[in-house]
């Protein structure tokens, strides 16, 4: 890998990590339309340590005030109905489906899952999960003619199960187009969350399974074309880029639809197979290029 080649992926990844248009099917396709060879996963899992520093940054203050409580609650029991020593324990049970699932699938993850007619197919399927979760949040909220404003949950009403259901929703991520943040944020919105506490969880959710993810993959840095200089500075990059994405996107939400990335990953979707229909791009493009 290059360092311009590196440059690039690590600016994809800071700009599509938080938005629900999956930062890994970007990182293939940025490859496969440049004809670099596919960055690999543990490219992937290794970058992402860079967004989620900016995501344990940005949310320092929550993120404190959660492991504080959690840790006090541990010895107090009067503390363990304290909200924020809940989410402590939420996170955790929300984080055991993708660690059981990356284990057991990682071969395929690495493999099989990286064909672009999977991510065609996943981007196209999982834009419109998000465009329908995303209606029935605008329904909601607003009512209608013959209805009233509905109130939707906020992170204080998270129970066990919702955070559980959350924890399947991110282990989808697993395959490439799927994007983390979508589908934790299309669950939370049919769950009937907000739209900013889906988001808000979704962010604080990837924590431990992203640092532990590229923490596992770190062994890999070094192995065939993804070296230690170019991968550190896509990680730098990654992280100065991520954080002004997030603070951007958490402003977007308050206010705005998901609708113009519904749309985004359904055109970008049928592109992709009328590439690899045209023969423009082979399924497994990137992967044997130099």
């Amino acid at each position: 890998m290059s360092w311009f080649e590196s440059f690039v992926l690590g600016l994809v990844q800071g700009l599509t990590e938080f938005l629900p248009i999956s930062s890994s099917a970007h990182l293939r396709l940025t490859a496969a339309f440049a004809g670099w060879q596919d960055p690999g996963a543990a490219f992937t899992a290794i970058t992402q340590i860079g967004t989620e520093a900016a995501v344990i940054i940005y949310f320092r203050k929550d993120i404190g005030r959660i492991v504080s409580a959690w840790a006090r609650s541990l010895f107090h029991r009067e503390l363990r109905h304290d909200h924020d020593a809940q989410m402590g324990w939420l996170v955790i049970v929300g984080s055991i489906p993708i660690g059981v699932l990356g284990i057991t699938l990682k071969d395929a993850v690495e493999g099989p899952f990286r064909d672009l007619r999977l991510i065609a197919t996943t981007l196209i399927v999982m834009g419109v999960v998000l465009g329908i979760a995303d209606r029935l949040a605008a329904r909601d909220e607003t009512g209608g003619r013959h209805r009233a404003a509905k109130q939707r949950k906020s992170l204080t009403d998270l129970s066990v199960k919702d955070g559980l259901l959350y924890g399947i929703c991110q282990a989808m991520a697993l395959i490439p187009g799927v994007s983390r943040s979508g589908a934790t944020i299309s669950g939370g919105l049919l769950m009937g969350y907000t739209r900013e506490s889906a988001a808000r969880y979704s962010f604080l959710l990837a924590i431990p399974a992203v640092l532990a993810s590229g923490v596992f993959e770190l062994k890999d840095a070094g192995e065939g074309h993804v070296s230690w200089g170019p991968t550190l500075v896509a990680t730098l990059i990654a992280f100065v880029v991520g954080y002004a994405v997030i603070a951007w996107f958490m402003t977007f939400i308050s206010h705005r639809s998901f609708m113009p990335f519904v749309i985004y990953r359904i055109l970008l979707g049928i592109a992709l197979f009328a590439l690899v229909a045209a023969g423009t791009l082979t399924p497994h493009a990137g992967e044997t290029a130099g």
